[in-house]
């Protein structure tokens, strides 16, 4: 590593400014939230096989037929985002993040559920104020959101399997400033669908499956004074399975694989050009992502009749390897390893509020080839979240 801690990011600068456009580590496997509620974080995002509230449409939606609800049950939570990241031990100023989401479930009969959601699937940003050795402050700042609406509908074929299906209507938005350019913030709207299962093989053992397609994204335009930039940037394809048991009364132990399919939109990602450009903006972001594996465990033991804890663990390895630290100086997407905790309180027969703490312990990555900048991420998430239902 060079002598100044900001000497090496210099020579990538005009690309990896650009390269904060890749989605940021919302929480956390890659550009993968781990859940959208306080009770899917406190269970690492090991809900597939055992849903456990109305956020389940946003998941795996076949689940809502397998919620005790008689009527209707809402979920509303928020979560708040503390990752502390840095390049050659500059960190960054922006350091807290507000992620809201919610669900309402609505039983029309024994078999048929309706349902609903809202969550953001990925975002945040970066603000380093300056990230290379020259004159002056070569600041980087970055904004990113995506979220995602999803109506869907579960049905209960038998007491054994339920099927569902959403149609998710996502909403992106990106902003850049850089030294060298500035893109303002920009949106584009786009569409994909969830289809999911839970099947219950035994009274204490059931098994769950979700797969989500790629999520195809409009293009993002920028009109600017020396021309028309624009670029696709889709959310993948993901496909969860699951295994929850039940060993005795009042305890769950669920088990999940995810694979989340990054090298189709995150590889290599080509930018529109005006006519006869050479400026700093490059034609191709070879942000070089890989697919990732995920696995999470978890369990959950009721205390009493009004109070559940839940503890689990999740790891994916970074979808960013060495060879390709240096496009993505603005998207450090690197944590691996997680812990969760949470805990259900029941208020009354109707209302219920949960908590969780999400830690992704520290990783950063170094650049195998010149210059050998490194990247390094850590998040702490805690989750609130008020439940009805009758």
């Amino acid at each position: 590593m060079t002598s100044h801690p900001k000497a090496g990011v210099l020579t990538a600068l005009p690309l990896a400014a650009l390269a904060a456009f890749a989605p940021h580590a919302a929480a956390t496997n890659g550009d993968q939230m781990l859940g959208l509620s306080a009770i899917q974080n406190g269970m690492a995002g090991a809900v597939v096989a055992a849903p456990q509230d109305a956020t389940t449409v946003l998941v795996n939606p076949a689940g809502m037929a397998e919620l005790s609800i008689k009527e209707v049950r809402f979920d509303l939570g928020v979560g708040f985002l503390n990752p502390p990241r840095s390049v050659n031990g500059v960190e960054s100023d922006s350091n807290l993040y507000m992620m809201p989401a919610g669900a309402a479930n609505f039983r029309v009969n024994d078999r048929l559920t309706l349902g609903m959601g809202l969550g953001g699937l990925s975002g945040m940003g970066v603000d380093f104020a300056d990230v290379a050795a020259a004159p002056g402050n070569q600041s980087v700042v970055t904004t990113k959101q995506f979220f995602k609406v999803a109506p869907g509908f579960a049905y209960r074929i038998d007491d054994r399997l339920s099927l569902g299906a959403t149609i998710n209507l996502n909403y992106q938005s990106l902003a850049l400033s850089t030294p060298a350019y500035t893109l303002p913030q920009t949106q584009g709207f786009g569409w994909g669908v969830t289809a999911g299962l839970v099947w219950k093989a035994t009274d204490t053992v059931q098994f769950g499956a979700a797969w989500s397609s790629k999520q195809r994204m409009d293009e993002l335009e920028w009109n600017t004074a020396a021309g028309k930039f624009s670029m696709r940037m889709d959310a993948p394809q993901t496909l969860a399975v699951g295994m929850a048991w039940r060993p005795a009364a009042g305890l769950l132990v669920e088990a999940d694989v995810k694979q989340i399919w990054f090298s189709q939109v995150l590889d290599r990602v080509a930018v529109e050009r005006p006519p006869g450009y050479t400026g700093p903006i490059p034609a191709e972001m070879p942000f070089g992502w890989s697919n990732q594996t995920v696995f999470a465990i978890a369990a959950q033991k009721d205390i009493g009749e009004s109070m559940q804890l839940r503890a689990g663990f999740n790891y994916g390895q970074s979808p960013i390897g060495p060879e390709d630290v240096n496009a993505n100086i603005g998207s450090l997407a690197v944590v691996e390893s997680h812990l969760a905790l949470g805990l259900t309180r029941k208020f009354s027969d109707k209302v219920f509020g949960s908590f969780s703490w999400v830690h992704a312990f520290k990783n950063d990555v170094t650049s195998n080839v010149p210059p050998p900048n490194t990247i390094e991420l850590e998040q702490n998430i805690i989750s609130f979240q008020v439940s009805y239902h009758f």
